[in-house]
This record gives structure tokens, sequence and C-alpha cells, in this order.
């Protein structure tokens, strides 16, 4: 981040898989700590051992196969999975000092993910009443490249999103991910790329002022953010 935000948000790039539990309560208190004042805000990139996750919608139908840990997320959204070569990032910012408009907040999110795509040459997009990032996939069909899930607790957000970057899509299998069985998850290494986490990171980054921009003024003010 340029400018001020770099000032004010503090920026953490782990290069060592973190446990989702510890994270999960991590972020827990630096949710509280940023509503008290006594943090500052927090973009977190970072991998998780494999893990099987829970939103706050979750069908148990839909836990097919639970080889992995499964853990109560929090969010919103069904089951995902994480794992090694999938980047998360987690946001934790403050709405009440920007436009406290959480669909604005979900789609500047989902826009900050198909940008970051698209200085790869990835064409990425979003898909009415299908929640992620969605791109074409080698076999021509449209598969998941990218999932979202948010909470905000006293106007502060949690959680955030990911990108298959070089994961093994069979850990997938488990679950039928975000509750959408009829498509595929696709990644960067399958779609030809090789991208690894430092490299998204400074993409991701490079994008970041773009995405606090869109968060100062209410996303129906603008007919684009009709998602």
């Amino acid at each position: 981040m340029t400018g001020s935000p770099a000032q004010t948000i503090e920026l953490q790039c782990e290069s060592q898989p973190v446990p989702y539990r510890a994270a999960l309560a991590e972020m827990d208190a630096r949710n509280a700590a940023i509503a008290a004042g006594t943090a500052r805000e927090l973009v977190w990139l970072l991998e998780h051992p494999p893990v099987y996750t829970a939103g706050t919608s979750a069908d148990a139908a839909e836990l097919l196969d639970p080889r992995f840990e499964v853990v109560a997320a929090g969010r919103g959204g069904r089951y995902t999975y994480h794992g090694p070569g999938q980047r998360v990032c987690y946001v934790l910012l403050d709405l009440k000092t920007r436009a406290r408009d959480v669909r604005g907040y979900v789609h500047a999110l989902e826009g900050w993910m198909i940008a970051a795509l698209g200085d790869l040459g990835v064409k990425s997009f979003r898909r009415e009443g299908r929640i992620g990032i969605w791109t074409q996939d080698i076999d021509g069909r449209e598969a998941k490249i990218g999932a979202i899930g948010v909470r905000l607790r006293r106007w502060v957000t949690m959680h955030g999103f990911s990108v298959n970057l070089d994961p093994d899509l069979a850990h997938f299998s488990g679950i039928v991910p975000c509750g959408i069985g009829e498509f595929g998850v696709t990644s960067l290494a399958r779609l030809g790329l090789t991208v690894d986490s430092a490299t998204w990171d400074r993409l991701v980054l490079a994008r970041a002022g773009e995405f606090l921009a869109a968060l100062e003024k209410p996303c129906g003010v603008e007919p684009v953010c009709e998602s």
C-alpha cells in the first residue's frame, strides 16, 4: 500500500502455514482491539494446513468426506477448504471510518480479487447466484478460482478471500464447495501459471489502494455495484 493506508493498516505476509484455529483466535482478538481503538487495522496474507471450514449456513449433507479437521468458522457461507497452495487474505477493517455498506464491502473484495488475477492475464468474474470468483477452466467450463466469506462484528470486518495458486484440487472433493456442486474448482497452476505466494502477495497489495478507495462511498452510488 502507498500513502496514508500504509501508515495506518498493518500488513502481514506469512511464509509458514498458520493453523486455522490459531488464525481464528487472532482475528477475534484483533477485531476487538480494532473496535476499541487499541490496534491498527490488518491485512493478513497466509496459508493454512488442510482444513474444512463451516460457515453459518453450512449443510451437513455437503460434508462428503471429513478427511481433514472441520472447524466452525463463524463467517457467512457454507463449507470451504483451505490448505497449502491456496493463499488466504484476511481483512480486518473498521467500516465505521468508511461507508457502512456491507454489500459494498463484499463487492470491493470481489473487485480486488478480479483485479489481481487480471494482472496475471486471468479473466475472472462474478456470477449472479454463485458465491466466489469464477474463470474459464481448461475444459471450457466455468470453475471457481477464488472464495469469499466475511463477518462483521462492531462494524469491524473479519475473514476475507482466498485464491487457488496450486493447491491439491482433490482435497475439495471432501465437500460441496460453498454449496455449489454443479461447477468445479480450478487453480492458477491448472490454468498453466506458476505463481508463488510472494508474487501473489505483491499483486494483491499493489491493488489494495483501489480496494480501500472503493470503501469510501456506499456501493449503491454506482450502478456497477449490481452483481
